[in-house]
């Protein structure tokens, strides 16, 4: 027992960010209607909204994209279909603001393939009960990281033309930028930019501030990399980085700690990650809380009724295993 006992002690000062903490309650609910990666989903009049997204399960003639739009009840437990989309689009940002549904950048197919970086900003028209391209960002903007705070919805960090061809992976590069964008004047303007440019990361507001967790790098690595943003003085400050580097995961609040979910590594063969982590603000401290049940990446979270829903993704690195599956997490009481 001693021994034990002393190999505890030793774990906790050689690995103190990376202690464990109680796991989490993991429920699975009603599957989505279509299995679709690449999502960043929204919570918007009490429902959850999943708009287009990849998927191995769909025909390749329709390039596996596409334009649906889904909808869960959590009242239900049951899905339905909102208003598609005017075309199909992944790795696009659906943001809830002002009692209005937004959607922001992503793929569409243009200029010959399904990688065209788009500039789009639309809006769910809920009386016409169709969507409509409301205004345009400064230049096309994919796997981005957005969040409301004070009434604007920040977008920072992920991916734009590099140059002139717009249709293929390869033709997109980081971008550092962060903007604010104004939904009431339908207008964008520049907050001050990230240390580095980074693409496929993911974020939250925690006690009023913009947190930006993990991403990768075109032609690198995946990031550790855990930045906040201060409103009252427009900057950035870095903070305890994550015990593990993660790109392409989703984030969530629960009981005022920051919940991360998934990612994929492309070394080794690569995989996905099965850890979820806990981040404590006060104590700027990373704890693995648990695993996930299906370890997935390409997903999204988030937080309704104090309830984190994870849903999507793909449980195989890049567009293979596509999941439908919807769990919804707990803290134990």
């Amino acid at each position: 027992m001693w021994k034990f006992l002393q190999l505890l002690l030793l774990s906790a000062v050689l690995f103190p960010g990376c202690a464990k903490a109680g796991s989490l309650h993991w429920h699975t609910l009603a599957p989505m209607p279509v299995a679709v990666q690449e999502i960043y989903p929204a919570v918007h009049n009490g429902k959850i909204y999943v708009a287009g997204g990849l998927s191995d399960a769909l025909p390749e003639t329709e390039q596996q994209m596409t334009d649906a739009v889904q909808l869960y009840d959590p009242a239900m437990d049951r899905w339905a279909m909102a208003p598609a989309l005017p075309e199909p689009r992944h790795h696009a940002y659906l943001v809830s603001v002002a009692n209005q549904l937004f959607l922001f950048g992503g793929f569409v197919i243009a200029d010959g393939g399904r990688w065209s970086a788009s500039s789009d900003v639309l809006l769910l028209d809920e009386t016409a009960q169709q969507w409509r391209k409301v205004a345009k960002l400064p230049k096309p903007l994919t796997e981005t990281v957005a969040v409301v705070l004070n009434g604007k919805v920040h977008l920072a960090s992920g991916r734009s033309p590099a140059g002139a061809e717009n249709a293929q992976w390869r033709d997109q590069a980081d971008v550092n930028l962060h903007w604010l964008f104004d939904p009431q004047s339908l207008s964008v303007t520049d907050a001050a930019p990230l240390p580095q440019a980074f693409n496929s990361a993911t974020g939250v507001v925690l006690d009023g501030q913009f947190y930006v967790v993990g991403g990768r790098q075109v032609g690198g690595a995946n990031l550790a990399l855990l930045l906040r943003f201060d409103a009252a003085t427009n900057s950035w400050q870095q903070l305890s980085a994550m015990p593990q580097a993660q790109g392409g995961l989703a984030a969530a609040v629960l009981g005022g700690d920051l919940l991360v979910f998934g990612g994929e590594y492309f070394d080794n063969d690569g995989g996905v990650y099965s850890q979820v982590w806990r981040y404590q603000v006060a104590k700027d401290r990373w704890q693995q809380t648990g695993t996930m049940p299906l370890p997935r990446h390409g997903l999204g979270a988030v937080n309704l009724n104090n309830r984190v829903y994870v849903l999507g993704g793909a449980s195989v690195v890049g567009l293979k295993a596509t999941s439908a599956v919807l769990d919804v997490v707990t803290q134990p009481n």
